[in-house]
């Protein structure tokens, strides 16, 4: 544009879709000033006389941990001076007056309202009257009156908004409403109810409720599926401030008010927003290794950390990787009063445009083209579920719903994932919303070998693996530090009837697999399972099963890689080329193997060290291919974490965490965590160096808040020792 050219004009600000005149409400720390005097009509001049009228000296909330609402609500964990309700269940108040309420003649109600511009028609505003002739969307009734003192039993609807109401107290007189003045130590927060069976999220199973709710130290797990680890967490949903930051987080998404009592948007805006990808979201991912400008995602052991910064910067926070989305997500859930769990996924299948997929590309030789190979599987995969009925769905499509943050491909336009239906995916009805086919097919892929002719480029199958993805789907079991295998909630037993069904039913909805009809293999290749620690020389072990009449030779190609637990390989270490001759009807195996050294792969290693093993050849005589996969995972040295002190609320205790550098290198720019929830918040120190076969000792000080069982969890993290973590148990007294 020219210098003389005119500026163009702003455009006008058009209403939203053209639809209404008044903004939507999409912020629940909003609220505007509500009248203390609302007259009916015009006035005359000067006041009204209301001396004979009742006048309200006092509004008592029963907020105290050990009073009647929190204990029957469940929320007297939470580390707020708020009232803290469920929904669809009374909770009381009590109101002082200046005499006694007389109720043939005095009128009041308890005004309840949540967001900018509360409306009574939005359901943003809601007087409860006490009397029986007047009807309210909030049930009220006096529960009990004494002199001046009236406790009001308030019942929320069980589909109320979610969030942080402002409650005032108003008497009707003659002249118009004179109510109490804003009060922040009244506002009442309002979660979902998984204990009402009105509500949408209620679960009846009453240890799995405790779990999915109550909980505050989670586990999670990753590796392998048959070398599974496990590491602490603090989800921390009840600490100071977690509350306020996951309400912040709907505001920040401008939800709108109206849509925070339905439990399928608050989760499915959540998936969105946890993630930074496209709405200055919860976290930043990184999966490259250098993580100068924040903490490695290796380096967290709870949640309020994340949360707190982000609600108090009001900028994403990094860095992320999925199990951290994935834990940081369950806190959110499980703080608003939505059940949910954080699962594992073993060999998850991902980016394969939901064709049930991921294709290996072999050269005539049966090696890996590496060029051509693009699909990767993660070793493991963490999202959540979470518990809710499915009213938009068929009837038995609600239970637990499979929701995940990590940002991998965008669904209606934003990069979130969910919920899905897991009974549906298990059934193979990937036509319901949300997302059902990405997530089926994370379970269900099936590994495809292809052989690429040099001259045309053409590609052959040659082998399909059908149960390598989805191997395995856990999660922890209620009430125990041990794992459940819940495979069978998302998919019918490899080779089933029922399996072959609910892939038909896909292929219905367009997932398509490969249909081809190998003839039957008479060499068999298998690697065994080994455990390693990190700089551990070890033995990798090939075990071939000649099942035919005749002699065979493999013509074999054996690599090893230091792999991302994503799958993506880092860099080849190990390349072997041996040549097997197998005897005819062995019936036994034949084995070949190879010494893996330390100091092959020790300078490779890149975070959440896998070691990944890929064994592919052709049998010469018969032109067969041969494969087998193995993820080794290293297994890292353990903090050690030691209590000491008198376990009693508000008394000072000690926590010692210590370690011991079991390598031949130095350690740099090392950074020790520790938490627990209700008796310490997260604190952090760093050493800029742990020469080889030194020890360091950090002893800190905390007091714990709460009475009860609970944990101190600890992690270890620098660039050359990822996942090191330990934990003690304790048990506060009051």
């Amino acid at each position: 544009m020219s210098d003389s050219e005119p500026a163009a004009k702003p455009q006008p600000q058009v209403s939203h879709r053209g639809r209404s005149a008044a903004p939507i409400a999409t912020s629940n720390a909003d609220g505007e000033e509500v009248p203390e005097f609302e007259p009916f009509g015009l006035m005359p001049r000067g006041p009204p006389p209301l001396q004979e009228f009742l006048d309200i000296w006092d509004v008592n909330m029963l907020r105290k941990p050990d009073e009647v609402n929190k204990r029957q609500h469940t929320t007297h964990l939470y580390a707020t001076d708020n009232l803290i309700v469920r929904r669809g269940q009374e909770f009381q108040l009590k109101v002082t007056f200046d005499r006694p309420y007389k109720p043939s003649d005095d009128q009041f109600a308890v005004e309840f309202v949540i967001g900018g511009s509360p409306q009574f028609s939005k359901g943003t505003y809601i007087p409860v009257s006490v009397a029986s002739d007047r009807q309210s969307p909030w049930a009220g009734r006096v529960v009990d009156s004494a002199d001046n003192v009236v406790t009001v039993g308030i019942t929320p609807a069980p589909d109320c908004i979610v969030g942080k109401w402002r409650t005032y107290v108003a008497v009707v007189t003659p002249y118009g409403i004179r109510r109490t003045r804003q009060d922040e130590s009244r506002d009442v927060y309002i979660l979902f109810n998984p204990w009402a069976a009105a509500d949408s999220v209620f679960l009846d199973d009453g240890n799995e409720r405790e779990e999915c709710v109550l909980n505050e130290v989670g586990v999670i797990y990753h590796g392998a599926f048959d070398d599974v680890s496990e590491r602490p967490w603090n989800f921390g949903q009840f600490d100071y401030g977690v509350l306020d930051a996951c309400l912040f987080i709907m505001d920040k998404a401008a939800m709108p008010i109206t849509n925070r009592g339905d439990p399928i948007k608050v989760a499915r805006k959540a998936s969105a927003m946890l993630n930074s990808r496209d709405d200055d979201g919860v976290l930043v991912g990184s999966w490259s290794g250098d993580y100068t400008y924040g903490v490695a995602p290796t380096s967290w052991t709870g949640s309020t950390e994340i949360l707190l910064n982000y609600s108090s910067s009001k900028m994403p926070v990094c860095y992320a990787q999925c199990w951290v989305y994935a834990a940081v997500f369950n806190t959110f859930l499980r703080c608003l009063g939505i059940p949910a769990r954080v699962v594992t996924n073993f060999f998850s299948s991902h980016d394969n445009d939901g064709n049930l997929k991921t294709d290996i590309i072999l050269d005539e030789n049966g090696r890996i083209d590496k060029q051509r190979t693009k699909d990767s599987i993660w070793n493991y995969h963490c999202w959540n579920e979470c518990y809710m009925s499915r009213p938009d769905l068929p009837q038995g499509f609600g239970g637990w719903q499979a929701v995940d943050a990590t940002p991998q491909e965008t669904s209606d336009g934003m990069y979130r994932c969910g919920p899905a239906s897991v009974q549906a995916i298990k059934h193979g009805q990937i036509c319901f919303p949300f997302d059902a086919p990405f997530v089926f097919a994370e379970v269900n892929s099936d590994v495809v070998f292809y052989s690429r002719n040099p001259r045309d480029g053409t590609l052959e199958p040659v082998k399909v693996n059908s149960s390598h993805v989805g191997r395995m789907v856990v999660t922890k079991a209620p009430g125990q530090d041990t794992r459940r295998d819940i495979t069978d909630q998302y998919k019918f037993p490899e080779g089933s009837p029922e399996e072959r069904t609910v892939l038909e039913k896909a292929e219905e909805y367009g997932c398509q697999r490969e249909k081809v009809t190998l003839p039957e293999a008479d060499v068999e290749l298998n690697m065994p399972l080994i455990e390693v620690r990190v700089g551990d020389d070890f033995e990798l072990k090939l075990e071939f099963n000649n099942k035919s009449g005749q002699a065979r030779t493999g013509e074999m190609y054996v690599s090893g890689n230091v792999v991302y637990y994503t799958g993506v390989t880092s860099s080849e270490f190990l390349f072997k080329t041996p040549k097997v001759t197998l005897d005819p009807m062995k019936g036994g195996q034949v084995g070949w193997c190879v010494l893996v050294r330390s100091q092959d792969y020790m300078r490779k290693l890149v975070e959440q060290a896998n070691l990944h093993f890929i064994a592919t050849g052709k049998v010469k005589e018969t032109g067969q291919i041969v494969t087998a996969m193995r993820v080794v995972t290293l297994h890292n040295p353990k903090l050690s974490v030691q209590v000491s002190g008198l376990a009693k609320v508000s008394e000072e205790m000690f926590v010692t965490v210590e370690f011991t550098n079991p390598f031949k290198f130095n350690l740099e720019d090392v950074y020790i965590r520790v938490e627990g929830p209700g008796v310490m918040p997260p604190k952090y120190k760093h050493y800029s160096l742990i020469l080889a076969g030194s020890s360091l000792n950090w002893t800190e000080s905390f007091t714990p808040r709460r009475e009860g069982p609970t944990k101190l969890m600890a992690s270890l993290d620098c660039a050359a020792l990822r996942q090191v973590y330990g934990q003690a148990q304790l048990t506060v007294k009051p």
